[in-house]
């Protein structure tokens, strides 16, 4: 037989990524994420509204207790490579909603698995990972949006995302969720208990720019969609003034240059136009 002849075998990228590893060899019967018909699979009607999911993390759920532990462990043991969900049954990585705050610590990660995760929200620790340089949330349908705080993972240079199901993408441009009016003074809002729904997040802390309390000064939320790593990603900006608004980068070619608030703003035409 010559070479020609012979069958040609092709890696699959993902094939430990998804399936828990605590389950046995038979699949689990029960689905592992939740359905979002947010846009994904149609182009969104002209004029049509879009908006932050509104779950929020359950702290005693199994798999978010677990994922603690996974968290504490991969700091601990200082790996390169973080890949929590294929730790997690189907049951608990469908609990899963964002990340906890203490993947801060994690700063030896330099690549970091999510694949088809539940996840509908990215913690801004996210920016702490220093080592971080490949990221991978592929068919994590539900995260729509990621906080401008990766931009500051400065070794980021690959990153395997689900355009599709992103605010404001090249090919389908869906709406951006408008964001409330900015606040140049909290004192009347409490920013460690907010409404996920209204403001992405349960909490802000610190500008996403200057990295200042928010409580201190006010509290601006814009949109801005940046290259990072491989993909243009739409990113949201807890900003603590309009200086630091007024300091953002220009967004990415081919999409909206300045930060705005979203809604119904004017967008470069889809692909699909």
């Amino acid at each position: 037989m010559t070479d020609e002849g012979e069958p040609k075998l092709y890696v699959n990228r993902w094939g430990d990524a998804s399936a828990p590893s605590r389950g046995g060899p038979e699949p689990e019967p029960e689905p592992a994420t939740d359905v979002c018909s947010c846009f994904a699979g149609s182009r969104p009607r002209p004029g049509a509204g879009v908006g932050f999911h509104s779950e929020r993390q359950d702290t005693s759920a199994p798999g978010w207790q677990r994922l603690l532990e996974l968290v504490d462990e991969a700091a601990a043991d200082g790996r390169e490579e973080f890949r929590p969900l294929v730790e997690l049954s189907s049951e608990e990585r469908r609990q899963v909603v964002t990340l906890p705050p203490s993947i801060a610590k994690l700063t030896a990660v330099k690549h970091l698995m999510l694949y088809g995760s539940n996840l509908v929200r990215i913690p801004p620790e996210i920016g702490a990972m220093s080592s971080l340089e490949e990221f991978t949330p592929y068919t994590s349908y539900r995260l729509h949006w990621f906080p401008y705080e990766i931009t500051r993972c400065r070794k980021l240079v690959s990153s395997t995302v689900s355009t599709r199901a992103l605010f404001g993408n090249y090919k389908l441009r869906p709406p951006f969720p408008h964001l409330e009016s900015s606040q140049d003074s909290v004192t009347e809002l409490d920013t460690a208990h907010l409404d996920p729904q209204r403001w992405g997040a349960t909490s802000v802390h610190q500008c996403s720019v200057c990295e200042r309390p928010v409580g201190q000064s006010g509290l601006h939320q814009v949109w801005i969609s940046l290259r990072v790593a491989t993909d243009v990603l739409p990113l949201l900006v807890n900003a603590c003034s309009s200086a630091c608004v007024a300091g953002l980068p220009d967004g990415a070619e081919d999409y909206i240059r300045t930060p705005h608030k979203g809604g119904r703003v004017d967008q470069p035409p889809s692909d699909w136009d």
